[in-house]
Order: C-alpha cells, then sequence, then structure tokens
C-alpha cells in the first residue's frame, strides 16, 4: 500500500465514510481521484473503490484493437511517451510510465486496459456506486459491454461520453445487453423533455442544476439522474447541496472528497 493511499484511507476512517446515507447522491470521481493520485491510473481507482467513491474512467482503443484508459487521444500528457492512441500498440504503450508526471511516488504506473479496471471494479461487490465510463474512441461500446458481464460488474456501469448524444450507439449497446446502462443529455433545460423521453437511456444526464419536479419526472419514468459539467464540477457547495436537495441521483466532480465532507456537514 503506497503511503497516499494510506492516507486516503485513514482519511476516509475519520469520516466514518463506511456509513450509507440512502438520501445522498452517489459521488463520482472525475477521473478518479486526480488530484491526489495520477488520473486514469489502477492506483487510483483502487483509492476510490476504498473510499466507497465511484469513479469515471475514458475508454480509447490501441493500434492493436485494444480497449486502454486514458482520457486523450494522445499519450503525451499522462505518459513519457508521445504519439496517438490509436498509432500505438497496447505493447508499447504498457513501456510507458504514467505515474511519474504526476508524483515521483507513483513512478511505474502503467496506462491500464479498461479489462483491468473492470476487474478491479468486481473486486468491490459490496460497495454501493456508479462507475461512469466514457467512450471516447468510436465502436467500442458493445465491446465495455461484454468485458463488464464477463467481470459480473455490468449493472455498475453508466455508459457517458459518445453515448450521451449518439441515440445510435445507445441502442448498439442496449442491443449488447439489455442490462446496460445509459445516459441521454440535457444541456439545458429546453432539452430535458427530449432527454427524459429517450427509449435508449435509463439516466438522464444534466449539464445544468434541474428542479426538483424534473428530478421527480425523472424517477416517476424509472429513470436516475446524473449531473456533470461546470455546474457540479469545481468546489460549489451550494450547487452541491442543491443537487442533494432536489434528490439527483450522482454526481460527477473533480473534488469528490470534499464533496463528501460538505453533504456530511449538510446532514
Amino acid at each position: 500500500m503506497t503511503r497516499v493511499l494510506a492516507f486516503l484511507l485513514s482519511f476516509a476512517c475519520s469520516l466514518n465514510l463506511a456509513e450509507v446515507y440512502a438520501d445522498e447522491p452517489l459521488i463520482v470521481a472525475h477521473r478518479g481521484l486526480l488530484r491526489h493520485a495520477p488520473e486514469n491510473t489502477l492506483a487510483n481507482f483502487r483509492a476510490c473503490l476504498e473510499l466507497r467513491l465511484g469513479f469515471e474512467f475514458d475508454v480509447e482503443r490501441t493500434k492493436d484493437g485494444h480497449l486502454v484508459c486514458i482520457h486523450d487521444n494522445t499519450v503525451d500528457r499522462t505518459t513519457n511517451g508521445s504519439g496517438k492512441v490509436s498509432e500505438l500498440t497496447l505493447a508499447r504503450i504498457r513501456k510507458l510510465d504514467a505515474g511519474y508526471w504526476f508524483d515521483t511516488k507513483f513512478a511505474g504506473e502503467k496506462v491500464p486496459t479498461v479489462e483491468e479496471v473492470l476487474k478491479l471494479v468486481a473486486e468491490y461487490q459490496q460497495h454501493d456506486i456508479v462507475i461512469a465510463v466514457d467512450l471516447k474512441a468510436e465502436k467500442v461500446g458493445p465491446d465495455v459491454v461484454r468485458l463488464a458481464e464477463k467481470y459480473k460488474v455490468l449493472h455498475r456501469l453508466l455508459f457517458i461520453g459518445r453515448t450521451i448524444s449518439d441515440p445510435d450507439l445507445r441502442k448498439q449497446i442496449q442491443e449488447t445487453s439489455a442490462k446496460a446502462h445509459s445516459a441521454a443529455v440535457a444541456n439545458n433545460p429546453s432539452e430535458f423533455p427530449e432527454a427524459l423521453a429517450a427509449r435508449s437511456a435509463d439516466w438522464v444526464y444534466v449539464r445544468y442544476l434541474p428542479t426538483k419536479d424534473e428530478v421527480e419526472a425523472v424517477h416517476r419514468a424509472k429513470k436516475r439522474v446524473f449531473i456533470a459539467g461546470s455546474t457540479v464540477s469545481g468546489k460549489v457547495p451550494e450547487n452541491w447541496q442543491h443537487a442533494a436537495s432536489v434528490g439527483i441521483d450522482a454526481v460527477l466532480t473533480d473534488y469528490p472528497l470534499i464533496l463528501r465532507t460538505t453533504l456530511r456537514v449538510d446532514d
């Protein structure tokens, strides 16, 4: 266990994070604990899971067809290498260091495969979490669904990224498994009715602060609400409290630990 992970676990215990509050939204850490560990790495995601936090990860495809977890379409920013993911083989990408750039303590961290991430999630079946899957590359949705079924974690995934604005992709995912969860986006109130009515989505992904009536309409439709974007990604306690008060089901943020503390204080 790294010193950073040990610190985060100690922090969690001090907040009694094992307690479950049914009336709080589930917290989804954007690219994991990106302010505490290198984004989109197994070390990062394991820390999230130990803290009973969900997380969001990104999917790209390598030159030789493997699915890897990395935000950008190049390896330049988050590794010691360069080049487009789609033009590099998995073997080449696995030789890169995906941790040193963040802190020398994480030297040696690798770009994980999506299969490795899902296998890790499978180790934490007891936690009530949402894992948001941002599909960056084209035509990867069905492949991720099949991998998730292999590790029996499909019910914990929410497909976002290209999915939220592409009904054809949502249909492909749904046809691969009727148990897969996808979201349709509402960037503003005027787009809300269409997102709510989307047959291929059982979540509504909002990028604005919805009203309680809107959230209740989603719940009456047997769907759930996921909020992301600038309204909740930063340190915005008022917005977080609004999200909780109107009954939003999950919040994606860059500050998951502070959000958790804010919600507990608000209790």
